[in-house]
């Protein structure tokens, strides 16, 4: 529990130590913000620990903050110089499981932002976007019924001149009934195959024969099309950055595990439950 900010009630109090250190000096991360039993504490331990914190603390005064991690600070520190004799075993290996992590962490920044360019971004959106063909997207609205029988009395009812959207609002079993049917805007790979074929191939205006889907009967109404309007590199930009770090990310992976030794244990027989099992820390 030691290890990070206590509570957000400890960071209430007042800002004490450090007023005078920003006061003489304009600060760095060497500017040095208390010493404990010889052991200095910088404003760089300080901004690290803030740099590892989750985003609710964005809502803390900086005040606040700033008088809660230097307390818990030289509360580690104090605590730390008490400690004597060996690590316990879980302790060191938690030291060995952060060190780890702390390095893989610094590693894993540098990798996904080493070529992170302006040129790459436009070519991963000319490459995605740029040269893709126009996509068509429909307007439709549908009437779900549990037969075919059903489905082709409405059709019967629509070529008489029936509302579609009243009969819709009176006989759809679907979600979209009390909306006359309406179905919005929607592109390929948003309804099942069967249905966007047949609405696919409905000219504007026109109602489906019915179609059955695992849904049951569908009688179709396609209203208008239009072309699907591509983003801009702005739009998408966060979406290409997380990709090509993503990509990164895993050409690095590969590439070393491919010129690493990685021997994994056979654990085929062992069973899963054992990782909670971390009463064994103290055997």
């Amino acid at each position: 529990m030691y290890r990070h900010l206590l509570s957000t009630a400890a960071l209430v109090s007042g800002l004490a130590i450090g007023a005078q250190a920003f006061a003489q000096d304009t600060p760095s991360a060497e500017t040095v913000m208390a010493t404990v039993g010889g052991t200095d504490i910088t404003l760089g331990h300080m901004l690290a620990v803030r740099a590892a914190l989750p985003a609710q603390y964005d809502q803390v005064p900086p005040e606040a903050l700033f008088k809660g991690v230097l307390d818990q600070l030289i509360q580690q520190e104090l605590l730390s110089q008490a400690h004597e004799g060996d690590l316990s075993r879980a302790a060191a290996l938690q030291l060995e499981n952060e060190r780890r992590a702390v390095l893989a962490a610094d590693v894993a920044e540098e990798v996904v932002n080493a070529d992170l360019t302006e040129e790459r971004l436009q070519a991963a959106y000319d490459a995605q976007y740029a040269g893709a063909e126009d996509e068509t997207e429909y307007k439709a609205a549908h009437i779900l019924v549990e037969t075919e029988e059903a489905a082709q009395n409405l059709v019967i009812e629509l070529e008489g001149g029936a509302n579609f959207a009243a009969l819709a609002q009176e006989h759809s079993i679907g979600p979209s009934g009390p909306s006359g049917g309406d179905l919005g805007w929607f592109g390929d790979g948003v309804m099942v195959p069967e249905f966007f074929a047949a609405v696919a191939a409905l000219d504007v205006g026109a109602v489906s024969a019915p179609i059955q889907t695992q849904f049951g009967w569908h009688v179709i109404q396609l209203n208008e099309t239009r072309i699907k309007e591509r983003p801009t590199l702005d739009g998408v930009r966060d979406e290409l950055t997380n990709t090509l770090r993503q990509e990164a990310f895993d050409a690095f992976i590969a590439a070393r595990e491919a010129a690493t030794e990685v021997i994994r244990t056979d654990t085929t027989a062992m069973d899963p439950v054992v990782i909670n099992q971390t009463d064994l820390l103290e055997n």
